[in-house]
């Protein structure tokens, strides 16, 4: 079988998925990676500060080499402690990464102190080398925390130093998310800032479609109360015609009385005017319209109708007291002077 060419698309998929691998080794080396770049960072900051110079006071130049010799050897001495006896095995995978992670973390943070401790020596002598012997001796520190086949086989072996296997390689091949130290937080708090705007704005929108879905709404009702009102208002303006009772029809003349006809008024007025011009009043004036179903017609003679309206008339001249007397009198009668019987046995 062929091997495939060189190239550089392959050499740049393999140090991308070295580098992107999404297992727990793969974040310890994405962390250690990720601070690699920082004693460049600090050259060239400290070059900005003291112009560029390299000369320094030699007792910052010792400072700086012996700090860097000293965390040098500590990360070349110290192990990981061996793990305790009678541990099942996810708990001894579960152990075994926590102190490989630990481990990894104490030894970037020496190499990260020796930069910080050659800077500031730098920034005291006034010029390069004690950051830069820090730079060299901060170096191999980090290559040295990274998570390679010797760093793991040596760590590996100091926890298995009191019989208890160690699942190491196991632990590290265990699924992670993509991480970086500082990118990946940093992107987390702007996307969640960026939501929280969205959010922010989205409800502003709701807020103010709903107030304007309000105010129309209160617009429309307000127009049907006017219009409401108007319409009851012009409906109380209209009259009802009167309809004609007896079943009679709207275009049938009424019956004209004789003695308020048009010739007796003028009657009256000519009786009026003749002497001394006081208006008098005329025969024709005192009777009424004759109406058959009241009987009229026998009012003024002694039937028995014309006596009980006499009768009548007298009564209510005379007041409603005789009728009152009259009743109590019928009602209450004669007192009894008998006295009322026991009802006891």
């Amino acid at each position: 079988m062929a091997e495939r060419p060189w190239s550089w698309s392959r050499m740049v998929n393999s140090v991308t998925g070295f580098v992107l691998q999404p297992t727990q080794e793969g974040e310890l080396r994405r962390r250690v990676l990720f601070w690699l770049p920082s004693p460049l960072l600090a050259i060239g900051l400290v070059a900005l500060v003291v112009g560029g110079g390299f000369s320094a006071a030699g007792w910052t130049i010792l400072l700086a080499s012996s700090v860097g010799v000293g965390t040098l050897l500590l990360t070349l001495v110290v192990q990981p402690t061996p793990l305790p006896e009678g541990l099942a095995p996810p708990v001894s995978a579960r152990r075994s990464l926590h102190r490989f992670r630990q481990f990894t973390h104490l030894r970037l943070a020496l190499a990260l102190a020796t930069v910080v401790i050659g800077a500031a020596a730098s920034l005291v002598g006034g010029g390069l080398y004690p950051v830069m012997a820090a730079a060299l001796l901060a170096w191999p520190q980090m290559l040295l925390a990274m998570p390679t086949f010797f760093t793991i086989t040596r760590a590996r072996r100091a926890m298995e130093a009191w019989g208890t296997t160690a699942y190491l390689w196991h632990a590290l091949s265990r699924p992670a998310k993509v991480t970086w130290p500082i990118v990946t937080p940093a992107v987390r708090a702007w996307r969640a800032q960026q939501v929280e705007r969205s959010r922010e704005s989205m409800r502003r929108k709701l807020e103010e479609k709903a107030w304007r879905k309000a105010v129309d709404e209160e617009k429309e009702n307000s127009s049907r109360e006017d219009g409401r009102d108007a319409q009851e208002s012009s409906s109380m303006e209209r009259t009802t015609p009167i309809r004609p009772l007896g079943g009679a029809s709207a275009d049938e003349a009424t019956e004209v009385l004789p003695h308020l006809s048009a010739g007796a008024g003028e009657d009256v007025k000519d009786a009026g005017e003749d002497g001394d011009g006081s208006e008098r009043p005329s025969a024709e004036l005192r009777p009424t319209a004759v109406l058959p179903h009241l009987g009229a017609g026998d009012a003024s003679g002694d039937s028995p109708r014309a006596t009980v309206n006499r009768a009548a008339r007298r009564l209510f001249e005379r007041g409603s007291g005789a009728l009152d007397l009259a009743v109590r009198r019928t009602r209450r009668g004669t007192q009894s002077v008998r006295r009322p019987e026991s009802s006891k046995p």
